[in-house]
């Protein structure tokens, strides 16, 4: 036998050194290569052009909001005294912690001021670091005093520039995820393009600078970003790992400059815990991201001398809730359809259940009724009952914690903004419902692998992740008109996402029995071509 292989082995080799036979070999294989390599090249390209036109467009938002809020206030031409009385209201405030900062005799004499505050509030000292999310001022403040910059630019303007900067990075955020969720660069110009257009309606910056949600809503869209790229299957384990990092530095700097960053951070986790329990997310990433959350969290607590409002946060009781639940409920993926949603009432029971108990005892702990007037103004507004508390209605007096006014959608709509993204959602809609119920249906012999194999063939994970962010951002949106800037950012990226959409194309081509991979990849781009043509018309 070891005779007979290596006569084949050798005959094999005689034919190999035919020089006809050679050449008919190696043309092939040369037209591979030469194929993979104008494939990288073309890709590097496309990657070094797109990236050239996020960053000009996030640089071009800058501008824009800055040139706009000069105008509108000539703040180059008045007193330092009529500047910060332009930041009203809370802005104002704010403002005047990174002025002390800037003031003080010495960085640590600043701070101190700031721990032993007796001006805030009357006849009491408190600790402005624990009641305000103010580090980013005090950071701010220090990196001003230690740059050499004083000479050339006023503590005034290194402020609002930083602000208007990050802009910047918000819009190269938002552009990012759409790029990411479609495949093409041409669906994060669009996205950018109808944030900056419809800037009425996705941004309050230019006016109102120094408030929470312009310091931490750049950082909520990068780590929306990055969580679009980690729920990409077939992740390498160092991207993997970066990726993570990613997340949970923005969320901790997310959850450091807003004081709703426990609220946002809930519909988070509940957008996770409805994907988790329908199969549409992979478990071990989910989990993931209930740790960095909680992690994140506490870091901030940490930062904010043991802040006791943030121990008691629904987010912390309802993460370790999960946590603890999917660790009593091995099997909870396995079984037939009605087998597995008899589970899944028994499992968000579960859950429910141990948020209640957890966030009950940790309150009766720490003797902790801070965020209590929080409640009732949402059972107050949700007509659960009147209430009395001063804090509560007096949000319920404010127009901006009210519905979403209807001539937003006009708004929206006048430039296609808001039509393109009640198609897309629509249809997104349909398919994560046909897959939900598959999910559901599978036998016990299917594998939860296989299974979310062909979940990303309907619907990719990260685009059922942003369909439920989407949605539940909606809902908050419709019914506190101050959290729209955190839906309509968003819209823009989702609506974007569905015009440049294969998968969205060919469901729709699919429908009307017009399909082919030859004419969806023609509406894929010329359809978003033609929205940006129209924009630029309005």
């Amino acid at each position: 036998m070891t005779t007979v292989r290596q006569r084949r082995v050798g005959k094999g080799t005689d034919v190999a050194g035919d020089q006809p036979l050679e050449e008919k070999n190696v043309k092939p294989d040369g037209k591979t290569v030469s194929g993979h390599t104008g494939g990288k090249l073309w890709n590097i390209l496309s990657i070094t052009v797109g990236g050239i036109v996020a960053i000009s467009l996030g640089l071009l938002t800058s501008v824009y909001v800055a040139t706009l809020h000069e105008n509108d206030l000539w703040f180059s031409n008045i007193k330092e005294v009529e500047r910060e009385i332009s930041f009203r209201t809370e802005c104002g405030l704010y403002y005047s912690y990174y002025k002390q900062m800037i003031q003080a005799a010495s960085i640590q004499q600043g701070l101190h001021g700031l721990v032993y505050d007796n001006k805030t509030e009357s006849v009491r000292t408190i600790n402005i670091l624990e009641r305000m999310n103010v580090y980013q001022e005090v950071f701010l403040s220090i990196l001003y005093r230690i740059l050499p910059i004083q000479q050339y630019l006023e503590p005034v303007y290194f402020y609002i520039y930083t602000l208007f900067g990050l802009q910047a990075v918000y819009v190269i955020a938002l552009y990012v995820t759409s790029w990411l969720l479609s495949g093409t660069w041409l669906s994060g110009l669009l996205a950018a393009c109808w944030y900056i257009t419809n800037r009425i309606d996705t941004t309050r910056v230019e006016f109102t600078i120094p408030l929470r949600e312009n310091w931490a809503l750049p950082f909520f869209a990068v780590q929306i970003a990055a969580i679009t790229y980690l729920l990409r299957t077939h992740l390498q384990p160092i991207q993997e790992k970066l990726t993570l990092m990613t997340v949970f530095i923005a969320t901790f700097l997310f959850s450091l400059t807003w004081q709703f960053n426990q609220f946002m951070m809930l519909i988070q986790a509940l957008a996770l815990f409805i994907l988790d329990c329908f199969d549409m997310l992979p478990t071990a990433k989910v989990m993931w991201l209930y740790f960095i959350q909680i992690s994140g969290l506490l870091l901030v607590c940490v930062l904010q001398f043991f802040n006791s409002m943030i121990l008691g946060s629904l987010l912390i009781s309802f993460n370790a809730s999960v946590l603890i639940a999917r660790t009593i409920q091995k099997n909870l993926k396995k079984g037939g359809l009605l087998n597995r949603l008899a589970k899944l009432l028994l499992h968000v029971l579960l859950v429910l259940f141990l948020t209640l108990l957890i966030n009950k005892f940790i309150k009766k702990i720490l003797n902790l009724e801070s965020d209590e007037h929080i409640f009732k103004f949402l059972k107050a507004k949700f007509g659960f009952g009147a209430t009395r508390d001063f804090d509560a209605n007096l949000y319920l007096c404010e127009e901006a914690f009210g519905l979403l006014p209807l001539n937003t959608f006009s708004r929206l709509s006048n430039t296609l903004l808001f039509c393109v993204y009640v198609f897309v959602l629509f249809l997104m809609t349909v398919a994560a419902v046909i897959v939900a119920f598959r999910n559901l249906s599978g036998s016990n012999q299917v594998q939860f692998m296989e299974k979310m194999e062909e979940c990303t063939i309907t619907l990719k994970p990260d685009a059922a992740y942003n369909l439920i962010h989407t949605v539940l951002f909606g809902c908050l949106a419709l019914s506190t008109m101050r959290m729209k800037y955190l839906w309509t950012s968003h819209m823009c990226v989702f609506a974007s996402f569905g015009l440049c959409s294969t998968e969205v194309w060919k469901l729709t081509l699919k429908c009307v029995h017009l399909y082919t991979s030859q004419r969806t990849r023609v509406i894929k781009y010329s359809v978003p071509i033609i929205t940006l043509l129209y924009i630029s018309y309005k």
